[in-house]
């Protein structure tokens, strides 16, 4: 066995249990990349350095379950809606309900199934 293939197994053991790498761990170490690049400044330095142990503490974490979590939330910020093209939400200024209406039919009254509440939104 060469010592590449004796360090490929080795880093394979190590990382064994541990999180590994995702979106968000990209975006962070895109991020530190960007501040480094455009940046010249000491703040933006150590904004990227705080950017890239961030990336690597993720990396190298256990707790997989809320690595997991914090990259749902992650993507749950780009994902669109699947009636996104049809409907609009809206949320009841009174009791926090999330309400859909169809879109394209201009200023209406829509009326909160929960409280009752009647507000006025544009669609």
């Amino acid at each position: 066995m060469s010592f590449f293939e004796k360090l490929g197994w080795q880093i394979k053991r190590f990382m064994y249990g541990r999180y590994g790498t995702d979106t968000l761990n990209l975006v962070l170490i895109i991020g530190a990349f960007l501040c480094n690049l455009f940046g010249r400044s000491y703040l933006l330095y150590l904004i990227s350095l705080a950017l890239i142990t961030i990336a690597l503490l993720r990396m190298f974490s256990r707790n997989i379950a809320r690595r997991r979590r914090e990259n749902e939330v992650l993507i749950g910020l780009f994902r669109r809606r699947p009636d996104a093209k049809t409907h609009k939400h809206f949320v009841c200024p009174k009791c926090g309900q999330k309400v859909r209406v169809p879109k394209g039919k201009g200023k209406i009254m829509i009326t909160c199934p929960k409280c009752g509440e009647k507000f006025a939104k544009n669609t």
